[in-house]
């Protein structure tokens, strides 16, 4: 009678462990689902926030906007503007905002001529940005117009773009944006390039060539084994490829 009074006590032990164990294990499912969810609608969160710049549609309304100084300028869609006027230089891209959150321009990077991808795979760092003085906010699906001027006359960069603006030469900006939070940083890279019209007015149409999310892994994360390779593959080439118009538009890419 002993042994069979034991035997129900193991027995009765061995359920009771038998259903904490399913229990516990429901509980990790139900956790690990219920973690899932909430990255799920995390992630979507972001989608509907999240801002992309890009050149707007030639078929966009024209912008006009000025300047602190008075400097007024004007692009047509898919355009830009770029004037050297009385030893200013004065820039200004229509874009588009493709994403669905609200951009906020933070901050932007320019030089003179045209930034190759292969050669530069990497943004400006952010420390080299100027800051954006002026708020500019372009809508999910809108259309808008970023502006930056440099009026320094000791500052090199101003004598350089403004010599790529008289001889009608391509000119790269870097803009640094942002969600209406401040979050979601992301920096685009657009090239002016000059070009003549049946009516022989001079403009400069906007295109882009890279986008870099700050924040978290973009579509194409960089890393510096990427930027590495690209070195090689350039040392290791004898003869550099010529750049050509459309190398120009798409970023050489």
């Amino acid at each position: 009678m002993l042994a069979i009074a034991t035997n129900w006590v193991i027995l009765s032990s061995l359920a009771t462990a038998a259903g904490t164990l399913v229990l516990a294990i429901a509980t990790f499912a139900a956790v690990r689902s219920s973690n899932r969810s909430a990255l799920i609608a995390e992630v979507a969160l972001q989608e509907q926030r999240r801002p992309i710049l890009v050149p707007s549609r030639l078929d966009d309304p024209r912008q006009k906007l000025n300047f602190a100084d008075g400097h007024w300028v004007s692009a047509e869609g898919g355009h830009a503007a770029a004037d050297h006027v009385n030893g200013n230089v004065y820039l200004a891209i229509n874009v588009r905002n493709v994403g669905s959150g609200i951009g906020v321009c933070q901050g932007w990077s320019v030089k003179a001529g045209l930034t190759m991808n292969r050669q530069q795979p990497n943004h400006d760092p952010e420390e080299d940005f100027h800051m954006q003085t002026r708020d500019l906010f372009i809508a999910g699906g809108d259309t808008g117009m970023w502006q930056g001027a440099l009026r320094n006359p000791d500052d090199p960069l101003r004598a350089a773009l403004a010599k790529a603006i008289d001889d009608r030469e391509t000119i790269t900006i870097e803009l640094l944006y942002s969600d209406l939070t401040g979050r979601q940083r992301a920096i685009t890279r657009f090239g002016l390039l000059a070009i003549k019209h049946d009516d022989n007015d001079d403009q400069w149409l906007a295109s882009i060539s890279r986008h870099w999310f700050l924040d978290f892994d973009g579509p194409r994360p960089d890393s510096d084994e990427l930027a590495e390779a690209i070195d090689v593959v350039l040392r290791e080439t004898s003869t550099p490829a010529e750049t050509t118009p459309s190398d120009a538009i798409d970023g050489g890419n």
